[in-house]
């Protein structure tokens, strides 16, 4: 976990923290006050949520505590309610959520896909469940908000966020926050956003990536090769960190295969449809920040032996990667040269900042959030 316990944190007890869950049962996680409804027989499991509807599903006041954990399965898990969802975080009475992103690349895995995976900060035993583990801290109070941007009612949506308060939390404690983005199609020669430009004190804590290859354009040739460029403290030309591919990234090589780590994985690889979802989560390594942090990476592919001859019938340019846009001669491609490109990523990043808001843009729209899944 991010913030291991020793043995002894497991038999020590912490002063005045108090433990509460937040759930259908007990939506404000109130003492005594749980498992009312049908005299206490599980007579409120779930709740309805309606297209446009929106629920709060925890919320605490005048207390300093510890979001632990959240655990949701909803009935609907198609791409466009998994998309169509939107979470919003809130700490200590801000007005801007510090988290707004879609449901399911929330719980870490994109394309509004589930699969079944344990990592350290996301977990679906079975596929069918979504379950996050990221301690959030707050001092004064929190919010918890749900709401269907989409246009098809939920029937069932089952949750519990389990938390602590009481918790004595120092001057140096950081706030969570997430930042959805996608890009469709990304932009020539523009390395793709993972993470905008963020002002502040904190730590990245790594991201989760969706990508549907354009193979309109460049067939199923091999995409990954972009590097992973980290911004930090006031780097503007060069990054501070580079990577040197993007499945080098999540730490593996040769191009993807479906695996899961506690720390990076992917658990999407169709070759057939050409979509991929990966995530890498910097907890043994964590990378700082004390002014700023970007974070992008490039969109490059390779021309591979058994892609040449379906490049060399391109209907649209290819341009070599490097400086400028220099269009390649489609009649003389060469195995192992790299080439810019032009393909759908979203992804989800997670952060802590030491402010609980962030001036990162409002969340796409429900449509620009599904085109295409």
């Amino acid at each position: 976990m991010l913030q291991s316990s020793s043995n002894r944190s497991l038999y020590t007890f912490p002063g005045n923290v108090e433990t509460r869950w937040a759930s259908p049962e007990n939506p404000p996680g109130e003492k005594g006050q749980a498992g009312k409804a049908n005299a206490g027989r599980k007579g409120s499991p779930s709740f309805p949520l309606s297209a446009g509807e929106q629920r709060v599903l925890a919320e605490i006041s005048g207390t300093s505590g510890t979001i632990r954990r959240i655990w949701v399965t909803i009935f609907d898990r198609s791409p466009k309610m998994l998309r169509g969802l939107r979470l919003d975080f809130y700490w200590d009475g801000a007005k801007r959520p510090a988290v707004s992103a879609p449901f399911g690349d929330f719980f870490g895995i994109g394309l509004g896909q589930t699969a079944a995976f344990q990592s350290d900060l996301f977990a679906s035993p079975e596929g069918r469940s979504f379950v996050c583990y990221v301690p959030m801290p707050f001092k004064t109070g929190m919010k918890l908000v749900v709401t269907n941007d989409s246009d098809t009612d939920l029937q069932l949506f089952f949750y519990d966020v389990d938390y602590t308060i009481g918790d004595q939390h120092g001057e140096d404690t950081l706030y969570f926050h997430a930042c959805f983005n996608r890009q469709n199609p990304t932009r020539m020669q523009q390395d793709y956003e993972l993470l905008p430009k963020i002002e502040g004190k904190g730590r990245f804590l790594g991201v989760n990536v969706g990508v549907i290859v354009n193979q309109k354009r460049y067939g199923k040739s091999w995409w990954g090769e972009g590097e992973v460029k980290i911004y930090l403290d006031g780097d503007r030309l060069l990054p501070s960190l580079s990577g040197t591919g993007t499945e080098d990234y999540i730490g593996t090589g040769w191009m993807l295969g479906q695996y899961a780590n506690l720390y990076q994985g992917c658990l999407l690889a169709d070759h057939e449809q050409m979509h991929y979802c990966f995530y890498r989560y910097h907890i043994p390594d964590p990378i700082y920040f004390h002014s700023d942090i970007r974070v992008t990476i490039q969109q490059i592919g390779i021309i591979l032996p058994q892609d040449v001859e379906t490049l060399s019938k391109a209907r649209t340019p290819i341009y070599k990667a490097g400086k400028g846009l220099i269009e390649m001669d489609t009649t003389h491609l060469q195995p192992f040269e790299l080439f810019e490109r032009e393909d759908d990523w979203s992804s989800c990043s997670y952060f802590y900042l030491d402010k609980p808001e962030n001036q990162l843009p409002p969340l796409a729209t429900i449509e620009d959030r599904i085109k295409g899944l």
